[in-house]
């Protein structure tokens, strides 16, 4: 028979294992109340961080149409009535620009062949003695070049400063622009000879290229790489776009 003392102290453990147990479950359960807490924040941190970003892409798009408008008006204006052709390719990038750009997002093949068409208004503009190099390296079997992961216009800048930033009536100056789509990744590859004329600064210029950092940035974020330099007096810029990566992202998100 168990003495009293002894029956004392098991009643003492068991009050003080009773207590324990309840800290422990009360430690739980604020331990979990917390998480639910803090996922709940990160979900509407989340969902205002993702607003802002619609917000910030909307308001960088209306500033990049009549951008874009002007300077394809600009090379155009004094020379559209020489040839069918360029006329025919007007009308193709305005209904890419006016149609296709609202899209969130187009096929590569669209955005290439917009491209394409751009270059082909340009070459109204230059001297015949101008150098332009275009090459276009397109994989037809790759999965995703007819599925909508690019963004559209997002070839423009590039494209429009190398023309803007050569002189075009000099003889040895050139334009080269290269287009590959390979392996799910989107490459464009622009250079140009530098002019030697100092360009007259224009009132809120550069939208183009603020426009397309911060398009790349919010649209693809770790996806892609953008890099300008310069080699002697040839500026070169590089752009690629892993639309695989950023696929797999979008799907994961969903």
């Amino acid at each position: 028979m168990k003495s009293i003392p002894d029956i004392s102290n098991e009643i003492f453990i068991s009050t003080i294992g009773i207590i324990l147990l309840l800290i422990i479950v009360y430690l739980i359960f604020r331990l979990t109340k917390s998480e639910k807490k803090r996922k709940k924040s990160d979900e509407k941190f989340h969902q205002l961080e993702s607003k802002i970003n619609k917000l910030e892409l909307e308001t960088l798009e209306s500033k990049l149409n009549p951008h874009l408008f002007k300077n394809i008006l600009n090379s155009i204006q004094s020379h559209a009535y020489q040839t069918y052709f360029a006329l025919d390719k007007l009308a193709n990038v305005l209904d890419y620009i006016l149609y296709e750009s609202r899209k969130k997002f187009v096929t590569p093949k669209e955005e290439i062949e917009f491209a394409l068409n751009l270059i082909e208004i340009n070459k109204i503009k230059v001297s015949p003695l101008f150098e332009l190099k275009v090459k276009s390296k397109i994989n037809e079997s790759e999965p995703l070049l007819e599925q909508r992961l690019l963004a559209p216009l997002i070839s423009i800048d590039l494209i429009e400063n190398a023309f803007k930033h050569a002189d075009l009536q000099s003889s040895d100056a050139f334009v080269s622009i290269t287009i590959e789509f390979k392996e799910n990744v989107f490459y464009l590859t622009v250079a140009n000879k530098m002019s030697n004329r100092t360009p007259l600064k224009k009132e809120r210029s550069g939208i183009g290229t603020e426009t397309l950092e911060q398009r790349l940035k919010i649209i693809y974020q770790n996806n892609f790489k953008l890099e300008r330099f310069t080699e002697g007096d040839v500026y070169i810029a590089h752009l690629k776009i892993n639309l695989l990566e950023h696929k797999a992202k979008m799907l994961a998100a969903r």
